[in-house]
């Protein structure tokens, strides 16, 4: 059976190496004269049979038998390209490698990328990088474990404290981690590469297992197909040319072939114009007829409006195979007929912010990809009935200029890392719930304490009119009043401040109110605070929602409970 190239992406947290790990298979594997161009930023890396055998010596040593044409790394920095690229039946990549540092652990980021794997179910390596940064630690020899053997005891023992350390970590997601030369059975354990990107300790041995992972399990996956697949990797422009950079994951693409584009509304059908492949361990394209996957291709074509990053294409015969392309973008992405809306900036990143938002039962009533717009703004706005869902998330995309010129009270949270987004979504959500139970609350009953102002007695009697000071909770309008000695003084008729009327008044504020049917000379004179008139059942159902109010409340509302009961109240502040 034909197979092809692996797929395989490195994810991690920022700064753990993933860049320097992949720089140390490239830069090691070629002339050092052809170096300079490999470590800027590029889309993939071609990395053939042959270079896998000189990189990786231990292939040859233990009579391994390489069946695979090679490896197609994705090189996008992060793990963007892990979740923004997707293809039927899961991620694009094949393996993964998850770049640890061996020194910081798991980070969040780290456990957003294992989440990932696991609802793709992609099998991955751990490279446990920058074992060089041990205090202590030197190379004295290229086989890695007689290296780590060789190390001083205390430099040892470090190393192990810190091995266990991300082990058991991994064991609380769900991994029965082990280091490599310790794994039998590859499909039960999970394989650690204690390395080092900047000396090239462990890269080797990192090669030798995504070999055997690829040999041994992948080989189905492997299997060449007749129809050419791919997925959209970016846009870019040269020279005033607009590209677009894709991998193709199967079957044969010629440069004279019709393609379909799945987009989110309908498939963009085009002609190539220009069809290139990338060359071997490098950034460099050569023009070609036809390219066998998997490989990285450039290409040109006749219609690119509206290509976007993350979007599938194939080749296609028959009309009914666009149709299921079509069908393949709606795949896993299930609305639901409330909920939030979230856009995102791919395909790919959408259908992995959905999946994990589902994880947190979180409902999503209409997902895109792109800039958040005047009409996702609109949408979100029939939702205020619902607060909790009057929300608009966005996944490493920003407002369009109309969407930023509608005022509105809808909530806009945007990100550019998937975890923090979904905390922040959180967060939000929590402290809408609050404030929608704090509203609730506020509604059956007022907390107030207010200080007269007895030097502003505006009029004496019916309505009294005088000034208050507020010194606790809020005032408002209907409100019944009682003093310290528990004697109904009336119900506030209205509410002024500087001469015009206003509904309610908070701490710190002074007003003036009227109180119909009282004399203020005969009933408030002497009189120095009032509060609010609270029933016993309000009481009741202030002290069981308690984590509603502010401190400043529950202290007004003891005052009250005390004077009511002519005892102090037992729950406490």
């Amino acid at each position: 059976m034909k197979i092809r190239q692996p797929i395989i992406t490195v994810a991690g947290h920022v700064d753990h190496g993933k860049t320097t790990i992949l720089d140390s298979i490239r830069k090691t594997a070629i002339a050092e004269a052809e170096a300079g161009g490999i470590t800027q930023k590029i889309s993939f890396t071609l990395f053939p049979a042959d270079k896998i055998m000189w990189r990786c010596p231990l292939i040859e040593k233990h009579n391994i038998k390489l069946e695979i044409p090679g490896f197609l790394f994705i090189d996008t920095p992060g793990h963007a390209a892990f979740t923004n690229l997707r293809k039927r039946g899961g991620s694009l990549a094949d393996l993964a490698i998850l770049v640890i540092d061996i020194n910081e652990g798991i980070k969040p980021q780290t456990a957003e990328v294992i989440e990932i794997l696991k609802l793709k179910k992609t099998p991955f390596v751990i490279a446990l990088n920058k074992i060089d940064n041990i205090s202590g630690w030197r190379k004295q020899s290229e086989d890695l474990n007689e290296n780590i053997e060789m190390q001083a005891s205390n430099i040892k023992q470090d190393f192990q404290e810190k091995l266990y350390t991300i082990q058991g970590s991994l064991h609380s997601h769900g991994f029965n981690a082990v280091i490599f030369s310790e794994v039998k059975d590859f499909s039960t354990k999970l394989a650690l590469v204690p390395c080092s990107g900047k000396t090239g300790e462990g890269i080797p041995e990192l090669l030798m297992i995504l070999c055997g992972l690829s040999q041994k399990f992948l080989r189905g996956r492997l299997a060449f197909g007749k129809q050419a697949k791919g997925v959209i990797l970016e846009i870019k422009k040269e020279k005033a040319i607009n590209y677009i950079e894709a991998i193709l994951y199967d079957g044969t693409l010629s440069a004279d072939d019709e393609i379909a584009i799945a987009s989110f509304e309908k498939p963009i059908i085009s002609k190539i114009r220009i069809l290139e492949e990338v060359l071997p361990l490098s950034d460099k394209f050569k023009h070609s007829f036809s390219c066998h996957a998997a490989t990285g291709i450039r290409m040109q074509l006749r219609e690119q409006k509206d290509v976007l990053s993350g979007m599938p294409f194939q080749t296609f015969k028959e009309k009914e195979e666009i149709q299921d392309l079509a069908k393949e973008v709606k795949e896993g992405i299930k609305l639901d007929k409330e909920g939030i809306i979230v856009k995102a900036d791919s395909l790919g990143s959408l259908e992995a912010l959905l999946l994990l938002l589902k994880q947190e039962n979180i409902k999503i009533r209409k997902a895109g990809i792109g800039n958040i717009t005047k009409s996702d703004v609109i949408s979100a706005q029939t939702n205020l009935d619902n607060p909790l869902n009057a929300i608009i998330l966005g996944f490493n995309v920003q407002e369009d200029e109309e969407a930023k010129q509608i005022f509105s009270n809808i909530k806009i949270l945007k990100d550019d890392v998937i975890y923090k987004l979904i905390e922040n979504l959180q967060d939000f959500r929590q402290e809408k719930e609050k404030e929608i139970k704090r509203e609730k609350l506020l509604k059956l009953a007022t907390i107030c304490k207010l200080k007269i102002l007895s030097q502003h007695v505006f009029h004496n009697a019916n309505p009294a009119i005088f000034g208050v000071a507020v010194e606790g909770g809020t005032l408002k309008q209907n409100i019944s009043l009682i003093d310290k000695n528990r004697e109904e003084v009336g119900k506030i008729k209205a509410v002024q401040s500087e001469g015009k009327s206003v509904e309610k008044a908070k701490k710190g504020e002074e007003v003036a109110i009227s109180i119909p049917g009282i004399t203020f000379d005969r009933q408030l004179k002497g009189t120095e605070l009032l509060f609010s008139n609270i029933s016993e059942a309000q009481y009741r159902a202030f002290k069981d929602n308690k984590d509603l109010l502010s401190q400043e409340e529950i202290s007004v509302l003891q005052e009250i409970a005390q004077i009511k009961r002519k005892e102090k109240p037992t729950w406490g502040v």
